[in-house]
């Protein structure tokens, strides 16, 4: 099963999405990378990266943001990461909890990547340029 990052300049904006989310697909792998390591708000990518690992499988990962440097700092862990999970890996230009809530459902009915992405399209914000 896909499973979802959620990248936020506030933990507690992570978090909360993350608990929403999970209330709609309990089964969904799903974690939160907000905030940076010493509590300020900002994106980490350590963070990141470490949350990409936790919920790492090879039916892959999509991680949605909230703000540019989200974006930014995501794209920065991806390059950290090798090149086989890097290939599974996708960000997803979407409301982070409209999207959060949307994309996890699609998880659970056992769509892959591409087939998430395209079904979401549609929400896309143009955050992504």
């Amino acid at each position: 099963m896909v499973s979802i990052v959620i990248v936020s300049h506030s933990q507690k904006i992570a978090e909360g999405v993350k608990e929403l989310a999970k209330q709609m697909a309990p089964e969904v792998s799903i974690e939160a990378a907000g905030g940076t390591c010493d509590g300020r708000l900002g994106t980490d990518i350590e963070k990141i990266i470490s949350a990409i690992e936790k919920v790492y499988s090879d039916d892959g990962v999509l991680i949605l943001f909230d703000l540019g440097s989200a974006f930014m700092n995501t794209e920065i862990a991806l390059e950290m990461l090798p090149e086989e999970m890097r290939a599974k890996v996708e960000i997803i230009d979407l409301p982070l909890v409209e999207g959060a809530i949307s994309a996890s459902v699609e998880c659970t009915v056992g769509r892959n990547l591409k087939e998430i992405k395209d079904n979401l399209k549609n929400m896309a914000m143009g955050k992504i340029m």
